[in-house]
C-alpha cells in the first residue's frame, strides 16, 4: 500500500465539508459520481454536490442527474466554506461561476481536489502556478503551457502538492476517492469502504507512459467515428438504488466508444427518475424498440469498468476496447477488483 494522501486541512471541530463541484451545461460522469458517492457512503464528513445554478446537471459524455445545491445554497449553509472540493472535468473549463466560486473556497482553506481533466478547471483558477502535477495524458502539454513553473510528475495516479491535487485520467477517480476517505478517517475505514465496492487496494502507482494517442487509436477513432450510421443507443436498465459507480462505469465506457451512446432506463416505471445510492436523482429517457439492451454489471461495482470494457470489445471489437481504455486511461494489469469466481 502507497503511503496516505497527505492534506493540509483546516483545523475544525465539526465534521469536514466536503463540496464535489458540478457545471450545470456539462460534467464528465465518472469523475462526479464516483468521487460524490464514495465519499458519501465513508461518512468521513458532510458531501455536497454543489453547481452554479439549482436543477440539473448534464453528465457527458452520458447521463442526468439532479440533486445539487446551488452556490448561493452551499454559500449559506457553509460560511467558512468547503474543507475540500472536488473538481471533474467540465464542459468548458473556464466558467466564469465557476471560477469565482473555487477562488473563493481556495481562499477559505479549502483543499482542492482536481480528477482528470477537472485540472484544466483548477488551472484556470490560478491554482497550479509552480506546482507539481499530474493529468490525464490528453491535457498534459496544455497544462504545463498554462501554468507558469508547473512540473508534470509521471508515474503517479494522484499527487498532492500542498493544498492541490490532482489525478490522471477518468479511471482514477475511484482510488483517489479512497485516498481522500483514508487521508479523512484512517486506513481501516478506507479498507471498509474498498471492500464494500469490491477493490483490494488503490495504489499511487501509474504507467503514465502507456498512454497517448499513437496510430492505433487514431484509426479506430476514425474509423468508428465513419460509420455514423452504424451508431447505436445503449439502453441500460436501472432501479432505486442503483449503485452509482457501477453505472458511472458502464455509461462512460459505452458512450466512448464512437459507435454507441449509453442512456438510462427505468423498465419498472417507464419515463420515471430513479433515486441513486448516494441519494441522487437519476433523470431516464423512455426506452425505444430499435436501442441495444445492455446490462449494468452485476458483482462487485469496482468491476464494472472492466466487464463493461469486455463486453465493447465482444461487440465492437478490441480496437475500440483499447481506444476507451485509453480515454480512460484505465491500465487493466493494474486494476485491484476482486473479480467474482467463474460459476463451474
Amino acid at each position: 500500500m502507497a503511503s496516505p494522501l497527505v492534506l493540509p486541512l483546516r483545523a475544525a471541530s465539526a465534521p469536514s465539508v466536503i463540496a464535489v463541484l458540478a457545471l450545470n451545461e456539462g460534467t464528465e460522469t465518472t469523475d462526479f459520481l464516483v468521487p460524490y458517492a464514495v465519499l458519501r457512503q465513508a461518512q468521513v464528513g458532510v458531501v455536497e454536490a454543489v453547481a452554479p445554478q439549482p436543477g440539473p446537471v448534464a453528465l457527458m459524455p452520458a447521463l442526468e442527474v439532479e440533486g445539487v445545491r446551488d452556490f448561493a445554497s452551499f454559500d449559506s449553509a457553509y460560511p467558512a466554506g468547503a474543507d475540500i472540493v472536488v473538481v471533474p472535468a467540465m464542459h468548458r473549463d473556464d466558467d466564469p461561476s465557476v471560477r469565482a466560486w473555487l477562488q473563493r473556497q481556495a481562499a477559505q482553506g479549502a483543499v482542492v481536489v482536481a480528477v482528470c481533466s477537472g485540472a484544466l478547471v483548477v488551472g484556470q483558477a490560478g491554482l497550479l502556478e509552480g506546482r507539481r502535477i499530474t493529468g490525464h495524458w490528453y491535457d498534459r502539454s496544455t497544462l504545463l503551457r498554462r501554468h507558469a513553473g508547473a512540473m508534470y510528475v509521471p508515474g503517479l495516479r494522484y499527487l498532492a502538492d500542498g493544498p492541490v491535487v490532482t489525478t490522471t485520467g477518468v479511471s482514477a477517480s475511484l482510488p483517489v476517492s479512497l485516498a481522500l476517505v483514508e487521508a479523512l478517517g484512517g486506513t481501516s475505514q478506507a479498507r471498509a469502504v474498498a471492500d464494500a465496492w469490491g477493490l483490494r487496494s488503490w495504489p499511487v502507482a501509474h504507467r503514465s507512459d502507456r498512454f497517448g494517442l499513437g496510430l492505433a487509436q487514431v484509426w479506430t477513432l476514425a474509423a468508428n467515428a465513419a460509420l455514423f450510421w452504424r451508431h447505436e443507443r445503449i439502453e441500460l436498465p436501472v432501479a432505486d438504488g442503483a449503485d452509482d459507480v457501477a453505472l458511472a462505469f458502464a455509461a462512460d465506457a459505452w458512450s466512448r466508444s464512437y459507435r454507441s451512446q449509453a442512456v438510462a432506463v427505468n423498465p419498472q416505471a417507464p419515463g420515471q427518475p430513479v433515486r441513486l445510492r448516494s441519494g441522487l436523482t437519476l433523470r431516464v429517457v423512455l426506452p425505444q424498440d430499435v436501442a441495444v439492451p445492455a446490462a449494468v454489471p452485476e458483482g462487485p461495482p469496482a468491476c464494472a469498468l472492466r466487464a463493461s470494457l469486455g463486453a465493447i470489445g465482444r461487440r465492437y471489437g478490441d480496437g475500440t476496447r483499447q481506444w476507451v481504455a485509453t480515454q480512460l486511461e484505465y491500465d487493466e494489469a493494474q486494476d485491484d477488483c476482486i473479480v467474482p469466481a467463474a460459476t463451474p
